[in-house]
């Protein structure tokens, strides 16, 4: 379909489990994980500036329909499968989803294909923080995190939790720490589904390599971007010069030039 458009669909199979992996593109490996509710044309349209930023880019599929609009009633159904899944850890504390051991998987896979010095990955919305879960692998060098919004926040708890174990962000601090690892953060500064707590979770447990763009959805701010803006990169994406979400998107773009290319 024209929603994907440019996109290869192919099957990667890991640990017994396939998924559908939409690839394209030339250049170090990306891993671009969609948002609830799947791959929408925008979320396609995200990957296909990645790779037209000159990169190769996986889009895999883990919920949805690929190529399906945004809808109130798709991302409800999406959100149900997230949420009853065990694959993904939607609620639970000090947890690393399991299907991140499957995204690993993907990005070994697609790094030995690319090439490269190593690899990135883009998460969005209730996979804006499987990038920092993927950074325990030496190949992650660019970890993306879009309005990282799971485990989802309800309760102090939840909403100051990263939704990996504590084993795997003591790996991702040691790699912070020593290999100059660095992570860019992404939100809209009054989404409540990225709350200040957990926003200045990242900044103590990564330090200055954690670069946080928030962007002001305030009331009245200067450019009428609404208090209920989430999805920086695609259904809120201005693509106009001088817009913040541009100047986010470039900002993604030249992050990954700068990890993966030098």
């Amino acid at each position: 379909m024209a929603a994907l458009e440019g996109l290869t669909e192919t099957t990667f199979t890991f640990d017994g489990v396939s998924r559908p992996v939409y690839r394209a593109g030339s250049g170090p490996g990306v891993v671009v994980v969609h948002e609830i509710p799947g791959i929408t044309p925008l979320v396609a349209e995200f990957g296909r500036r990645v790779v037209d930023a000159g990169f190769t880019v996986a889009l895999p599929s883990l919920v949805g329909e690929p190529g399906r609009p945004m809808s109130g009633a798709y991302v409800m159904r999406s959100f149900t499968q997230v949420c009853i899944s065990k694959e993904f850890s939607s609620w639970a504390l000090n947890r690393t989803s399991p299907v991140i051991a499957w995204l690993r998987a993907l990005a070994r896979d697609l790094h030995t294909q690319a090439g490269g010095p190593g690899v990135g990955a883009v998460g969005m919305c209730f996979s804006g923080g499987f990038a920092l879960a993927m950074a325990v692998d030496d190949e992650m060098l660019a970890p993306v995190l879009s309005q990282p919004s799971m485990p989802f926040p309800v309760g102090k708890a939840r909403s100051e939790a990263l939704g990996l174990s504590d084993a795997d962000l003591a790996r991702v601090k040691d790699r912070v720490a020593h290999n100059d690892l660095c992570v860019l953060g992404l939100r809209f500064s009054k989404d409540r589904a990225v709350p200040d707590a957990r926003w200045a979770r990242y900044r103590q447990e990564l330090g200055d390599n954690f670069i946080a763009v928030d962007i002001d959805s305030s009331p009245g701010n200067p450019h009428g971007i609404k208090k209920a803006a989430h999805s920086v990169l695609t259904e809120e994406l201005v693509d106009q010069p001088g817009h913040p979400t541009k100047d986010a998107l470039d900002r993604v773009l030249a992050f990954l030039r700068d990890r993966l290319t030098g």
